[in-house]
């Protein structure tokens, strides 16, 4: 099948070449509108608990707002209590408070708690009737509108994050190519050493990441993805498109050194590394899909972009790869750097030699030192991204920082206990459970304060509440009236529960269970949401699928390699070969990130935690990309072993005839992994970093040392599969 489709596309190469060119021009005037048609957020659940109480608000209280903006105001001369600064902080928001999608304003002359201890800082709370990701969409429009003022104003809240996480991720992804383009090409000509070889990878990865940008724009409209799928689809599709034609490539000049024609060269190319290609692509494609098992907008995303971007670079790989190849022909090697002669590298061939001469000696401190790599992963600590991962220069992240600084850590990130009646919930009794239930949370030391119905005043007792809210429609305070409305429906009521502790960290998760065990009576049911309890839910839901995801991409890559190399024990030595290098890029994770070592020299400030997908989309990536030069090696490996039946000679040939390339695919993919470290989201820079230390881990130590190590010591077992597993398999007929 294989040798035919190479056939197929040398013969048809022109219109091959025609199609993908017309694919290219129609996918670039959709190119700049791609970021805006992708979703923001995606890191929560509907089923989980957080989720379903925002739900029950949305849905049980007629003027509950999903989102609010948060408007700073700050003096180093006046005062909150001077005039001034009240006349001056109400007319800059005079225009903003009068658009459509405003629901209420929460000024601070109406609550003292938004007035900071300093006495020069406050805020004023703007309700919104949309969701923070559709919101984030009025944060510019509101600034436009705010009035000149001597006051510093400044604005937070989740859809002012939203809106920045969208404006730096595309800046990232720009700066990020402008990077990883130059290294690329440096290293294509340093493994080729020929501009016309180097310059083809790129072309067919340049026409594939276009392709898939395009379907994801198209997709866009039909389902929700996230933004950061905008990073996914340039590095891996760029990564692996290159990959790909790399190995094709260098195994086309080889056939062309033989003398054959370049239509046989082509067709043989296809036939053997285009299967490999083949194969190994469909290894990363099932890494990728174990994302969309998980009940998450944004790995849901990035697991269909991730099939997206794995299917468009295999098509490039085996259709428009042999077409241009096919229409370059022997200039191939035009433009010639410096000249380099294919075919089995005697450093490689030296390197397994004296791995497999001594194999033990290699195994167990190459084992050891990537398990030490591995130890910090011991103490993650998960969570879910907030505002400190965008740079300190974003407006969002210093309006955040400017609340965190004068409110507290816990301020801005309240537990919302969305309590439900099954009768009227303003009745005496549910109102004196509500007083009971509000006591006893407050009871707690961490907790500083509760907004609430029955916490407005601490004068009133318990019997002027019920006598207040006997009858709503009668409630004559000024304050009091707009509060209940805002936190009341017919039948349930929220309750926000402020600490001083930030939302991820230890004390503030403690206090979550704490309120969540606590019985709020008879006849009344709490879901708790909020900051702290989506950081909880979201890692318990996340990890809860997890084993699902591994053990999908484990069995069905095992059966895959089965297939490939008909053996029993190659795909399970792949696989735990591919668990090594992804549990010492866990480490790293941790050992940068969270506890903040090279922070200086990469450019953030430490988090003090491991964002929860991180270990999960780095999985289902790794698993499928490291599996790459696995297939790789061990092809080239099964050929010489199907010609000779020698073990040792076919993993020093297959090693030495694929060494070099391998090394040079994964240096390419180190390099555009690398080049997202000058992201300014330190989500994307942890994902660079993390895919970039495993690539060089698997490229290396792994590739070059344990491969041939546990191939020596295996021996024939290496190729062993039992006759019924044999019969059972396809057979591969020639040009397969």
């Amino acid at each position: 099948m294989f040798e035919r489709l190479g056939h197929f596309t040398y013969r048809h190469r022109r219109p091959v070449a025609v199609a993908w060119l017309l694919l290219f021009l129609v996918s670039l005037p959709v190119l700049p509108r791609v970021p805006g048609a992708l979703a923001l957020g995606g890191f929560s659940s509907p089923n989980i608990e957080s989720e379903r109480a925002r739900a029950v608000l949305a849905r049980q209280i007629p003027s509950y707002s999903p989102s609010s903006v948060i408007v700073i105001f700050q003096s180093a001369r006046l005062a909150v209590t001077d005039p001034a600064f009240v006349s001056q902080a109400g007319s800059a928001i005079q225009d903003v408070v009068t658009m459509p999608q405003v629901t209420g304003v929460i000024p601070f002359t109406a609550n003292p708690e938004q007035v900071a201890t300093d006495g020069h800082t406050a805020y004023t709370v703007i309700n919104l009737n949309q969701a923070p990701e559709v919101a984030q969409q009025l944060v510019d429009p509101m600034k436009r509108r705010l009035r000149p003022t001597t006051l510093t104003v400044s604005i937070a809240g989740a859809p002012a994050f939203y809106a920045d996480i969208e404006y730096v991720t595309e800046q990232d992804l720009r700066r990020a190519e402008i990077v990883a383009l130059p290294f690329a090409l440096v290293a294509l000509v340093l493994v080729f050493g020929s501009l016309a070889t180097a310059g083809v990878p790129l072309v067919v990865g340049g026409i594939s990441v276009s392709g898939v940008l395009g379907a994801i724009f198209l997709l866009a409209h039909v389902m929700d993805l996230s933004i950061f799928v905008l990073n996914l689809a340039t590095l891996l599709g760029l990564g692996l498109a290159i990959d790909y034609s790399l190995f094709m490539t260098s195994r086309f000049k080889e056939e062309l050194q033989r003398g054959v024609s370049v239509e046989t060269a082509v067709a043989t190319t296809v036939a053997t590394a285009g299967r490999a290609v083949f194969f190994s692509g469909i290894t990363v494609l099932i890494g990728l899909s174990g994302l969309i098992v998980f009940d998450f907008m944004f790995l849901r995303s990035v697991g269909v972009a991730g099939i997206l971007v794995v299917s468009f670079a295999l098509a490039g790989a085996l259709t428009l790869l042999p077409a241009t190849l096919g229409l370059i022909g022997h200039r191939v090697n035009a433009l010639a750097i410096f000249r380099r002669v294919e075919g089995p590298g005697a450093f490689w061939h030296w390197l397994s030699s004296r791995v497999m001469a001594h194999p033990w000696l290699v195994l167990i401190p190459v084992v050891a030192f990537i398990g030490l790599l591995g130890i910090p992963f011991t103490q993650v600590n998960l969570s879910s991204p907030d505002a400190t991962i965008l740079p300190r220069s974003t407006p969002s992240r210093q309006a955040f920082d400017v609340l965190s600084a004068r409110f507290g850590a816990g301020s801005i990130s309240p537990l919302i206990v969305a309590v439900q009646s099954s009768g009227p919930i303003n009745s005496p009794q549910n109102v004196a459970e509500l007083y009971r239930y509000t006591r006893t949370i407050a009871a707690d030391p961490a907790v500083w304060r509760i907004d609430s119905i029955v916490t407005v005043d601490p004068r009133l007792a318990l019997a002027q509440y019920q006598q207040l809210y006997a009858d709503p429609s009668r409630i004559g305070d000024p304050f009091i009236a707009p509060l209940y409305a805002q936190l009341t429906g017919s039948h349930a009521t929220a309750i926000y529960v402020y600490t001083q502790a930030l939302p991820g960290s230890d004390e503030a998760k403690q206090i979550l269970a704490q309120v969540r065990a606590t019985n709020p009576g008879p006849g009344l049911t709490a879901q708790v949401g909020g900051g702290t309890a989506e950081i909880v839910d979201v890692v318990q839901a996340m990890y809860a699928d997890f084993p699902l995801a591994i053990g999908i991409i484990v069995a069905a890559t095992y059966l895959i390699l089965l297939i490939q190399f008909r053996s029993l024990l190659l795909p399970l030595k792949a696989v735990v070969m591919n668990t090594l290098s992804i549990v010492a890029s866990y480490g790293a994770l941790v050992f940068i990130f969270q506890q903040g070592h090279f922070s200086r020299l990469l450019n953030f400030a430490p988090m003090g935690y491991v964002e929860a997908s991180l270990p999960v989309v780095m999985f289902c990536l790794l698993f499928g990309v490291s599996m790459d030069y696995e297939v790789f090696l061990l092809s080239r490996m099964r050929e010489v072993w199907d010609q000779t039946g020698d073990n040792r000679l076919a993993v020093a040939t297959g090693l030495a005839r694929s060494g070099r390339i391998v090394t040079g695919a994964a240096l390419i993919l180190f390099l555009v992994s690398a080049s997202f470290v000058t992201a300014d989201v330190v989500l994307i820079k942890a994902l660079g970093v993390g895919i970039a230390v495993a690539v060089a881990l698997d490229a290396t130590v792994i590739r070059a040392l344990l491969v041939p190590a546990t191939m020596r010591l295996l021996g024939s077992w290496n190729w062993w599969a039992p006759r019924a597993v044999a019969r059972a398999l396809p057979s591969r007929q020639p040009g397969d």
